[in-house]
């Protein structure tokens, strides 16, 4: 129970490390920005982008490894890494912190992976299709492609979002277990959360329908503030 206990926690308090705003701090960029990725590509380079990336999956990955290492119940193990994305997403001493797309999905793959749950990794395509695409839109010099609302842009949010949902289904249907697909699902639900109140407040002062609002944040994770931008 300790044990089970102890890697829950952990895995949030993990999550909840915020290295990428440490990273913008010292590189003297804006951290209270909603995607920090994108503002340090754009500001501070794409090395300094790609290392934040790789800490907060690697964040997602760490608690899932440690448990199943420990040969934890799948259930403990899977809830380790819904607790790393809600650390991220919801830290202690920040309120709303990062998207937790990074974390949701180094915890989500290396479940898939460590318990052979090998049909679902379908998802990953989804995954990795909308990373290659933003990268893309990042890297092009014209201002155009750098839009808030150029396809390339929305690739990102909209592919992980259908990664997130395969996953769940893929693992039912391919006789995976019970709590494989209640743990992405609860993956699912916490990253729907965040994308749909982060802010909301603030589209919904300036008088927005709050149907549309909801959509936009649902399919894209996006403000109108970002989308005006």
């Amino acid at each position: 129970m300790l044990g089970a206990i102890g890697l829950i926690v952990g895995g949030y308090l993990l999550g909840a490390l915020p290295f990428s705003v440490a990273l913008a701090v010292a590189t003297d960029l804006d951290p209270s920005v909603r995607d920090i990725h994108v503002e340090l590509w754009r500001k501070a380079g794409a090395f300094h982008a790609a290392v934040a990336m790789l800490v907060d999956v690697l964040k997602g990955v760490f608690p899932v490894l440690v448990g199943y290492g420990f040969a934890l119940p799948l259930e403990v193990v899977a809830l380790s890494g819904v607790a790393a994305a809600c650390g991220q997403m919801w830290p202690p001493m920040r309120g709303h912190g990062e998207k937790g797309n990074s974390v949701g999905v180094g915890a989500l793959l290396t479940l898939l992976v460590c318990y052979g749950a090998y049909p679902a990794l379908l998802c990953a395509l989804f995954f990795a299709v909308g990373a290659i695409l933003r990268v893309d839109s990042l890297a092009r010099e014209t201002t155009e492609w750098r839009d808030p609302n150029h396809p390339l842009t929305l690739a990102l949010p909209l592919g992980t979002l259908v990664g997130f949902v395969l996953c769940p289904l893929l693992c039912r249907l391919s006789g995976q277990p019970q709590a494989l697909v209640v743990g992405s699902v609860l993956l699912l639900v916490v990253i729907v959360i965040r994308r749909l109140t982060a802010d909301l407040d603030q589209d919904l002062s300036i008088g927005a329908k709050i149907g549309p609002v909801l959509l936009r944040r649902l399919l894209f994770d996006q403000t109108l503030i970002e989308r005006s931008r």
